[in-house]
């Protein structure tokens, strides 16, 4: 459920940005990071197992035709998931 929300929240966040400081993006990039810090590695890897909602796909879409948008996000989230990910061994 809380995935869903943080989706869909991002699609609706990322949808209504004009700014240049991206208020929204950090709203969800900290819904993000707050999920990856408090799963535990199994929530992580059943997550990463399942298919990607319609949600997720947009939201994919919007960070992939959205470089500015896209590197805010990622250096934003960068460090707390990729931490976790190495903590839960999903990458080396």
């Amino acid at each position: 459920m809380i995935r869903k929300t943080v989706v869909l929240a991002a699609f609706l966040g990322f949808a209504g940005l004009a700014s240049a400081d991206f208020p929204l993006m950090n709203m969800v990039a900290d819904k993000v990071i707050q999920k990856y810090q408090t799963s535990s590695c199994e929530q992580l890897w059943a997550q990463k197992q399942q298919p990607k909602s319609e949600q997720e796909q947009k939201v994919i879409g919007l960070l992939k035709s959205d470089p500015q948008l896209r590197t805010a996000f990622m250096n934003k989230v960068a460090g707390p998931i990729s931490n976790k990910m190495f903590e839960c061994g999903m990458i080396p």
